[in-house]
């Protein structure tokens, strides 16, 4: 049967035309009930059980449920849960989460997948006894909610017609009270989700997954200004009036954020919970900016937010306040006036348990610290309060000082490894999950060796004298060298890396995982594959005595490292030694070693030192960043001990020549294809971020000067204090904060001059030399290759959308990686001081208005000592400081803190709270009475070189924040 589908359309120009579109109808779709005698179901189909069990004390008779749209955006940790089966999703239903939420039609889908599940989906849009068309007026929703009921009742008639003894129902879940009331009307099944679970007997859990906005609706206070309607919102922007950008809450004061937005250089300042108005970490805002006269500078006051308890005068507790500095120029400060889209996610943590017996309201604490508190009922707080939890939120009502959110799941006990690891990478967001079986189907079967074709087809240089360097235990080797004298004088440099992209091909199962993942990411006791196994350690690891497929870059060099000529072709080699960075170091030093790979591993080495010395006179910066590597128990996997990662020549080398073949390649791709080429730039910082930067060398007496990456990179080799070795890699690591983050582009994008790697000082960059790990280096392969005649382009790699879409998820993936890998350290420096306390040297960062934070080189640690309360308010039974805004300084009594002082810090872990242990910093020396603690009797502090200022005993939040990790030791390496 055909009908016609019309609607009207309006053009670019404004006119509106009508369009018209045939739309087919049958009548032989399956209903999908597996033992039906009308309909004929395809081979495979997940199938409706014949007689679903009932489990309602209120539907007492076998039923399925039929959902509505809502019930699956609202209610899909509820859906997801193994006790609901025997479901109908309408294609109705199916199309429109599909178009309102990308992320819940993923989810959907995945149960859809899974046969045991039994979720049917009944194509009633193409039923000729389901479909009808839109009413006159009817607005979608309404046309929506009347397909849900029709199919309903053709449901109920068809059972009926198969079998007249028929006694399975359908069940109508719906949230919408109208949608029910006419159902009911039509005299059929139907229920709320809430009701419909309080009736489920035998899985009272479920209860808490359910979001009920009905139960919080009790409250009658306005704390938050309404915000405004997406159409006030694009009227404002449109006028002028307001400004959008995303939101990033301040990990140090939980009233304050900032905002970027295109107007202002700096990010605009958001202080105070009513500015704030219920926006949380990551969502794109509307901002109205405060007149100047309103504007305020950050706080310097580190504030954390302490509420545990979910009731009603908890919840009157005032806010801290912020004190006006007079003195300081203020910031840019704005108020947010709307929410343009919600970024909210599941979130990992604890429950606040609430002290009253009877209460099943409590507070869900998230382990990241940039997101608020979340209100949940649950009745299972016995059993949870000891366990990590994942709670989502549903909504923020003006009446809640806190979101309103459900329990999801648990996923085990606090302190459990396995546990605080998956909490880790739930937090950051990294996919993690085994490789499906198609992918693993379409994998290479092993023995494998290489094909013969492929020695036709490549440069054959399994003769040369290659070897890869890498961290102890590295598996992952995506990359060799070598080099040797040519009979011209000159040298010819090599640098090989694996050829993943034979074995990924464009398009595939293996390829689209690859693309999603974006980058292999390295815990300090696991690895979370790019690719899988047999391909990241096995037949694309460049192991040592075994052929493998190269992709190379061939340079001709002169003894002062200039370029004669480059060449690029894909290759088969055979590593000569698969060496650790210390083995290659000591052939190097030892001078009886004169084998090939000796002098290689010597020219090289030679040549690497040229070239760096070259970087870093063009302006390349030399950073810091404090960073340990752990041993490991081989049986418990605990840490057993922590030593500083040591840099060594070889290191260098390798880093050298990996940068000069990035750069090498981006140069090819750039000039073959302009406009689509995958590259790397690392935009200049805004002087803004500089100035905590150069006020604390100032104080210091040193000047940085910023107004160039070569300016700046002088300053701080001059920056050095003769009796303070560590005080020029302390100014290092505050440089590294002050840099913006590398992000991947299409070059066909933005203006050339954009393409500047600032860091690097190199005007153009990409990524090619870790496509086991990095998926932006397996799009550099491609256009690689496709720019020597090796290969052929395709469609998506040459499409700017795709392409800066894909560029999007490599930068997220990127940054979620570098911060799961800080998290992985930050638990297994809490797993080592579990039985440990040990006082050790450290060295103040920043002086703010009640802390103090500190740096504690050995272990990379951060953390804060409190010196005084949240409004300035002295410590309980301690001595007074007084904070100095001018010099930037705390002082009590003789004894004076600045920043870069050396200090004695007393290191252990706080268990007394199982759900808040933590790294808690005490000051040793100097000693201050009835602040300081004794000293553990060992000479740790004693150096002439140990400050007087004070750091207070009280206890303190830790965080980790070691800068960028190279590829894990015992992992790989970063380039």
């Amino acid at each position: 049967m055909l009908t016609n589908r019309v609607f009207m359309k309006k053009t670019r120009k404004g006119g509106i035309i009508k369009v018209v579109r045939e739309h087919y109808l049958r009548d032989d779709i399956a209903c999908g009930i597996g033992s039906c005698g009308l309909c004929s179901t395809s081979e495979g189909r997940t199938l409706l059980d014949e007689a679903p069990q009932p489990g309602s004390t209120v539907f007492t008779a076998p039923h399925y449920l039929m959902l509505d749209t809502n019930i699956i955006l609202y209610q899909i940790d509820f859906l997801e849960s193994e006790a609901i089966r025997n479901v109908i999703v309408l294609s109705t239903v199916l199309d429109e989460v599909r178009h309102r939420s990308p992320v819940i039609f993923k989810r959907l889908r995945k149960i859809l997948a899974d046969p045991g599940r039994k979720f049917f989906t009944f194509v009633n849009e193409h039923h000729r006894d389901t479909y009808l068309s839109k009413g006159v007026g009817e607005s979608a929703n309404d046309r929506n909610d009347r397909m849900i009921r029709r199919a309903a009742a053709w449901y109920g008639k068809h059972m009926l017609e198969d079998n007249a003894k028929c006694k399975v129902k359908v069940v109508v879940l719906s949230d919408d009270a109208e949608n029910r009331a006419k159902a009911k009307k039509d005299g059929l099944l139907v229920s709320s989700v809430a009701d419909y679970v309080g009736s489920l007997s035998g899985h009272p859990e479920l209860r808490d997954k359910v979001f009920n906005a009905e139960k919080w609706q009790d409250e009658s206070r306005i704390i938050f200004p309404a915000h405004l309607t997406a159409s006030q919102i694009h009227e404002g922007i449109k006028k002028g009036e307001f400004l959008q950008g995303s939101f990033f809450a301040s990990r140090d004061n939980f009233l304050e954020g900032n905002v970027r937005v295109e107007a202002y250089e700096e990010p605009v300042l958001i202080q105070g919970r009513l500015n704030l108005n219920r926006a949380v970490d990551g969502d794109v805002v509307a901002v109205r900016m405060l007149p100047k006269s309103e504007w305020k500078c950050p706080s310097k006051v580190v504030l954390v937010d302490e509420q545990n308890v979910d009731d009603d005068a908890a919840m009157e507790v005032a806010d801290p306040e912020f004190e006006e500095d007079s003195g300081e120029e203020k910031t840019p400060t704005a108020a947010v006036v709307g929410i343009i889209k919600r970024k909210w996610r599941q979130y990992c943590g604890i429950l606040a348990a609430n002290p009253l017996a009877q209460s099943t309201r409590h507070l869900f604490v998230p382990s990241d610290r940039n997101v608020p508190r979340i209100r949940i009922e649950t009745r299972q707080s016995a059993t949870l309060i000891s366990q990590r939890i994942v709670v989502a939120i549903d909504y923020w009502p003006r009446h809640s000082k806190y979101p309103i959110g459900h329990f999801v799941r648990a996923l085990g006990g606090i302190g459990e490894k396995d546990t605080e690891n998956e909490v880790i990478l739930l937090e950051h967001d990294v996919p993690h999950g085994s490789f499906s079986e198609e992918i693993k189907s379409q994998l290479p079967k092993l023995p494998w060796t290489v094909e013969p074709e492929e020695y036709k087809k490549r440069v054959d240089l399994r003769d040369i004298t290659i070897c890869s360097v890498d961290p102890p235990g590295c598996t992952d080797i995506d990359d060799a060298l070598h080099a040797r004298r040519l009979a011209n004088g000159n040298i010819e440099v090599g640098v090989h890396i694996a050829d993943v992209t034979h074995f990924i091909k464009p398009g595939t199962p293996l390829d689209k995982e690859a693309s999603l993942r974006a980058t292999t990411v390295y815990l300090v006791d696991k690895r979370i594959d790019m690719v899988p196994d047999v391909l990241s350690s096995n037949l694309c690891s460049l192991r040592g005595g075994e052929e493998r497929l190269a992709f190379s870059c061939i340079w001709e060099l002169d003894d002062e490292a200039n370029i004669q000529n480059t060449r690029f072709h894909k290759s088969v080699i055979q590593s000569k030694a698969a060496l650790t960075y210390q083995e290659a170091q000591l052939i190097i030093d030892d001078p009886s070693q004169t084998n090939e790979t000796a002098q290689s591993l010597r020219l090289l080495n030679t040549l690497a030192k040229i070239l760096k010395r070259r970087r870093i006179d063009n302006g390349a910066l030399v950073l810091a960043s404090p960073e340990i590597r752990f041993n490991i128990d081989s049986e418990t996997h605990d840490p057993i001990d922590v030593v500083a990662k040591k840099l060594m020549d070889t290191n260098s080398m390798v880093e050298e020549f990996m940068l000069l073949a990035n750069v090498s390649v981006a140069e090819k791709i750039h000039q073959e294809f302009p406009e689509y080429a995958l590259l790397r730039r690392h935009p200049c910082p805004p002087e803004a971020n500089f100035e905590p930067l150069k006020k604390a060398a100032s104080y210091q007496g040193f000047e940085i000067i910023t107004d160039s990456g070569k300016q700046l990179a002088t300053s701080l080799d001059e920056a050095v204090k003769p009796d303070n070795p560590y005080f020029n890699t302390l100014l290092r690591i505050l440089t590294t904060r002050c840099m913006m983050q590398a992000v991947y582009f299409i070059s066909g994008t933005i203006q050339q001059a954009e393409y500047f790697h600032y860091g690097l000082a190199s005007p153009i960059y990409t990524h090619f030399t870790s496509p086991i790990r990095r998926y932006a280096d397996v799009i550099v392969h491609r256009l690689l290759a496709a720019c020597i005649g090796a290969d052929a382009t395709y469609s998506a790699l040459l499409d700017k959308q795709s392409t800066s879409q894909l560029c999007n998820n490599l930068n997220y993936r990127n940054r979620m990686a570098q911060y799961a890998g800080r998290a992985s350290v930050a638990l297994h420096t809490h797993l080592f001081f579990r039985e440990r306390t040990e006082d050790e040297e450290g060295y103040i960062l920043f002086v703010k208005k009640n802390a103090i934070q500190v740096i504690i080189p050995k272990y990379g640690l951060e953390g804060t000592i409190y010196v005084a309360g949240r409004n300035q308010e002295t410590l309980k039974n301690k001595p007074t400081f007084v904070y100095n805004e001018e010099t930037q300084t705390q002082s009590c009594g003789s004894v004076e803190f600045h920043a870069f002082d050396k200090i004695v810090v007393r290191l252990s872990l706080d268990s007394t709270n199982v759900q808040h242990q933590r790294l808690v910093f005490e000051l040793v020396q100097p000693y201050i009475e009835g602040f300081s603690v004794e000293a553990l009797g060992k000479d740790v502090g004693e150096d002439k070189g140990v400050a007087k200022r004070k750091s207070g005993g009280a206890g303190v939040e830790h965080q980790e924040k070691s800068a960028k990790k190279s590829k894990k030791d015992g992992k790989g390496k970063k380039k």
